[in-house]
């Protein structure tokens, strides 16, 4: 038993005062008996022993009244169980992924942890609390209440480690009592491996009642027509999902067409047909759990000309002006002895068709123009040095050309899901003529290959550094050479090459990942482009290109939606932005890699637990009971005892 004020008890000598009272009270009297009073001796006697034993009783009951009386002034106490860790700072990971949006049996489960927060937690209380993406250090429930309240869901996954590492970075040395507060969809192992055991950890884990979910993955130009595209939209199933699943395309605020799909397997897709221009708006579906991967923003700009120049003999280009036709096309053939290299950087692709040598000044302006998001083709010529062609190879990536094979060979597989077939087969298809060639080259390196020849070597390859393509053949298409000219495969093949992403298709970025774009725009040295829509807007990183701009997004914009690139108050481009769908499956969950902490249901045992540990032991209101007894005992001795 310890005191917290020790300095008190030397009041105790203070019990010597009904020590010396109570001797006065026995000093003994001479006896001096009377004739008439003799027959009351013996019951005197009797009287006098009772008178004893009550003072008696009545010392020893003010002894221990004033002594437990001046203990209870100084405050005795047991420590408490766990008492080197009172000091301990609270520090409370609250998870707002998306993942948190699925409803529980109180509602959302993020609200309802926000709501388990400011109920439960002491108004006194001193605590941190980090989220995916903020702070608040050293609050309280009132200071933060409605910040928490408004707290919004993030892309950004949850990884505790990382969160403890800036709690631990804002106090070393301190220890922290830590509660984490997730559903633990897509928790890792790696995401706690920075919890020491010097900290308390304890972990409150809501369910979602529902984990089935539907979720928009993408959107694409499945085919496009004259004067339609048709948009084709990729959706995927998380559980059983038995009724009809509602779904609309919007342009703008303005509703263009609705149906609904049922899901009899996981993986299914919706078609809209819409007209050939413009369309900024996104395409939505309605389901009972996560809403954020609902929503799907795209944007199509209206098709505009993509600028393409064949360098080569003149004989051997003729072939491109019947696919690269004036309607869909800016084309231009050129020997090289001709070639204006000014040109070039005005180009979307260049082709390089069967050079025997290309001049290092080409390879240069080609290894530029790749960089800047432009298309290169490379035709090899039957009598190429391949040490030339590989001189030009090395500026795309780690793809070579070997020693030519003179074998003739059958094209006999296609890469389907590659971006340049990925619009143009309704159904993959074994059943068609296989082009061949006579001779040509093989290719090796880490490219990816679009057409395999039957010996599994590629005879064409594509490399890209997410701005630019450089799509590689093996063997010259010469008619003399090969039939590929002549293949239905020539002109979706050389027809997708030329396409100009800025220009055709649809503009979908991923928040997150880092993608750029490059755009035609000549800024002057302080100009900038900033993306905006009705809400908010920000200024992309931005690398001026010549007559071109490259953005790079990063973790921006912070809220998925349709937006525009805008030059002061000119619109250069219309983008939308998405979340990335990480958190859509429910099923995820991985409870047990926190089955290492404590479990719990509610901020409340965390608290109570911590009390009942780290609270020492009050005993002065037993001392004060105590006192109170001894006090109605004396009086009970007082009057009754004779």
């Amino acid at each position: 038993m310890q005191f917290k004020h020790p300095e008190i008890l030397y009041f105790l000598f203070l019990l010597v005062i009904p020590i010396l009272v109570h001797l006065f009270q026995l000093r003994r009297f001479q006896k001096q008996y009377f004739t008439n009073v003799r027959f009351l001796k013996e019951l005197s006697m009797q009287t006098r022993k009772s008178s004893v034993i009550k003072k008696w009783l009545l010392l020893i009951t003010r002894l221990l009244l004033l002594a437990l009386l001046i203990t209870a002034f100084a405050q005795p106490y047991f420590n408490a169980q766990d008492s080197e860790n009172t000091g301990n700072e609270m520090v409370i990971l609250l998870d707002n992924s998306f993942s948190m949006q699925a409803k529980g049996s109180k509602g959302e489960l993020l609200k309802r942890a926000v709501q388990d927060i400011l109920e439960n937690t002491p108004e006194n209380q001193q605590f941190s609390l980090l989220t995916n993406t903020g702070a608040f250090w050293d609050t309280d429930t009132k200071s933060i209440q409605k910040e928490l309240q408004n707290i919004h869901y993030t892309d950004v996954p949850f990884r505790p480690d990382f969160l403890l590492t800036k709690a631990a970075a804002k106090k070393p040395g301190t220890g922290k009592d830590i509660i984490i507060i997730t559903d633990a969809v897509n928790l890792d192992s790696k995401d706690i491996n920075t919890f020491k055991t010097n900290n308390f950890v304890y972990s409150i884990i809501p369910e979602a009642e529902n984990k089935n979910n539907v979720a928009i993955d993408s959107v694409y130009i499945a085919q496009a027509l004259d004067n339609f595209y048709e948009i084709k939209i990729d959706m995927q199933a998380y559980g059983t999902i038995e009724n009809e699943v509602p779904i609309a395309l919007y342009n703008g605020k303005n509703l263009t067409a609705k149906t609904v799909v049922k899901f009899d397997t996981q993986k299914q897709s919706a078609a809209f047909t819409i007209p050939k221009a413009d369309f900024h708006g996104y395409v939505s579906v309605t389901d009972n759990s996560l809403a954020y991967d609902n929503t799907y923003y795209f944007s199509i700009s209206k098709p505009e000309k993509s600028n393409v120049i064949a360098i080569g003999d003149t004989d051997k280009n003729k072939f491109l002006s019947r696919i690269y036709t004036p309607d869909d096309f800016n084309f231009t053939a050129s020997e090289l002895r001709t070639l204006d290299y000014n040109t070039l950087e005005k180009q979307d692709a260049i082709i390089v068709n069967e050079l025997q040598d290309i001049p290092q000044a080409l390879i240069t302006t080609l290894k530029s123009f790749y960089d800047k998001g432009g298309n290169v083709v490379v035709i090899p010529a039957p009598d190429s040095n391949p040490k030339n062609l590989n001189g030009l190879l090395t500026n795309f990536g780690n793809t070579i050309y070997s020693a030519q094979n003179t074998t003739e060979r059958q094209i006999t597989q296609i890469a389907f899901n590659h971006p340049l077939y990925r619009t143009v087969f309704e159904k993959k298809t074994n059943n068609f003529q296989y082009p061949k060639v006579n001779s040509g080259y093989t290719l090796s390196g880490n490219a990816l290959p679009v057409l395999t020849y039957d010996d599994g070597t590629p005879f064409v390859a594509s490399l890209t550094n997410s701005l630019g393509n450089a799509y590689v053949f093996a063997a010259p298409i010469n008619a003399s050479n090969s039939n590929f000219q002549n293949s239905p495969l020539i002109v979706p093949t050389f027809y997708n090459m030329a396409q100009n992403s800025s220009k055709t298709g649809i503009s979908a970025i991923t928040i997150g990942t880092s993608e750029s774009l490059i755009l035609d725009a000549l800024l002057t040295k302080d100009e900038v482009v900033t993306v905006r829509n009705d809400v908010t807007d920000f200024i992309p990183m931005q690398q001026v290109l010549s007559s071109k701009v490259k953005l790079s997004f990063g973790d921006y914009p912070e809220e998925a939606g349709n937006y525009a690139v805008y030059k002061s108050s000119e619109n250069l481009k219309n983008i939308s932005f998405n979340y990335a769908r990480s958190e859509s499956n429910l099923a995820l969950q991985n409870k047990a890699i926190l089955d290492n902490f404590t479990i719990t249901k509610s901020v409340t045992t965390v608290y109570d637990d911590i009390q009942s540990e780290r609270t020492a032991d009050e005993l002065w209101k037993w001392f004060v009971i105590g006192t109170l007894l001894f006090l109605l005992l004396e009086l009970f001795i007082q009057k009754f005892v004779k």
